[in-house]
Parts: C-alpha cells; structure tokens; sequence
C-alpha cells in the first residue's frame, strides 16, 4: 500500500509541534541563556517562533487580489524590515517565562493548524511585505521552523539536537534552491542537495552552460549545510575548508550570492 504524502502544511505543523515538544523539556535556567543569533536569549527565540506562527494564522485571515511578488524579491524585503521584526519579536516575548511562551506556542500552533485545514483558502495573503502566493508563504515558514530548530539545537548543545523531518527539511530545501535559482538565473552552475533538490544558476561571467550531460560546474552539499550556508549560518569558505561542500569546475562558488536570506 502506498504511503500518503505528506502535504505542505501539514509538513509545517508537524515540525513545529517537534520543536514546541523540546522546548517544553528546557529549564528556566536554559531559557535565558544566550542563543546562538546575536543578542537574543532561547526566550527571545521562542518568542520569535510564536510569532512565525501565530503572525502566519492572523495573515490567513487578510488575502487580496493584487498580484504576489516572486518569492525571491520578497525574502529579499525582509533584510529591509529586520529592525521590526526584531522589535515585534521583543513585544511577543515581553517579560514572559519559557512556560507561558511555550504554551501560548502550542496554542498557536493549534490555531494554525485549524485554519490550514478549513476551506477554502485565501490564494494570496497581504504580508508586511507585500503580497505573497500562500504556497510561497507557507514554503517560507517552513524555512523558519527549520532554520530555528537548529538554532535552538546548536544553542544547547549538551541537548539532543531538535529532529528535522524529512517532510520539512525536504520542503526547506527545494524552497531555498529554488529562490537561488529565480534569484540568479542561468545555467553555468548545477547545484545539488541530494536526496532533496538539484537546480541550475548563474553568478558573475556566465562561462560555458549545462544543456546535457555532466555540468562544467558542479556543488554538492548535505541538506543542513545547504540550510546552514543559504541563511548565513556558515561562512562558505568555512563550509569548503570543512569537506562539507564539493566544488568541481573553475566557477563552481557560491559565496557571491549568500546568503539567500537570513
């Protein structure tokens, strides 16, 4: 019998609720301890997740007809509006413990998980942003949730790292290749992240390009690398000293158009 696939959101409500489940493990001691994102506490960071969450049910309830910006242009908005986000990030968490943030996480996430169940749905949500196709929008809360868990993850070490799964990881990397590709299109350069995406780009002098057979330029990287290097985790010359990445041809580099967001 086949197994059913996994869609979208419920690929987003399944790792969230893998993240709620590991924060309720923390002590209050762990969460005030400095996260691995300057200045901000595991806190501050939880506060950050409520508000993914529960800012994304609250969309849900605001569509329009205008036309939605590629998702490439509107991640890029975000580096414009990081100063209120971090200030909307500070309200939500205010003076409230772990426990009060984690529980109103689980709520939301109750909430959105209701919502994204109920019909129909808006096609196209008016964002702080701009207006975004909602499979873009959810696409980039995904993003979100994995991106933070490994935040959260390499903030306690002495913990076991939040499990990324498969559904979602999946998901986070077809959407961050994605906006590489629409963001610098070409075909000079085939990036891989097996077992989840392969795409083609192009950065600088556009050189020789792939039409069949093997590519003059080839990256291959692991899946939480790629995540790692696409949000500005890690340097890619670190990556590359590392073994982490494979670079074969003379214009196999992507340190030109990281990070794709952050």
């Amino acid at each position: 019998m086949a197994t059913r696939r996994v869609t979208p959101a419920e690929a987003l409500i399944e790792q969230a609720q893998v993240v709620r489940e590991w924060l309720a493990e923390l002590s209050v001691e762990e969460f005030d301890r400095p996260s691995v994102l300057p200045d901000w506490e595991i806190r501050t960071l939880t506060g950050h997740l409520l508000l993914v969450v529960d800012g994304f049910r609250r969309l849900l309830e605001t569509p329009t007809r205008e036309r939605p910006v590629p998702m490439h242009e509107w991640v890029r908005r975000y580096r414009r509006d990081v100063d209120q986000i971090n200030a909307s990030t500070r309200d939500r968490t205010g003076d409230h413990s772990g426990d009060v943030l984690v529980g109103r996480l689980a709520s939301a996430i109750g909430g959105l998980a209701e919502r994204l169940s109920a019909a129909p749905l808006p096609k196209t949500l008016q964002t702080p942003r701009g207006p975004a196709a909602l499979s873009d929008f959810l696409a980039t809360r995904t993003v979100e949730l994995v991106v933070h868990a490994d935040d959260l993850s390499r903030s306690l070490p002495q913990r076991t790292a939040i499990e990324l799964k498969r559904p979602a990881l999946s998901n986070c990397c077809r959407t961050l290749a994605t906006i590489l590709a629409d963001a610098h299109p070409g075909r000079s350069i085939e990036v891989r992240v097996p077992p989840f995406a392969a795409v083609q780009c192009g950065l600088g002098d556009p050189g020789p390009t792939h039409t069949r057979g093997t590519p003059p330029n080839v990256i291959e990287t692991d899946p939480l690398t790629f995540v790692r290097l696409a949000t500005g985790r890690q340097a890619w010359a670190e990556a590359r000293a590392a073994g982490l990445v494979s670079a074969s041809g003379l214009r196999a580099d992507l340190s030109g158009a990281l990070p794709l967001l952050s």
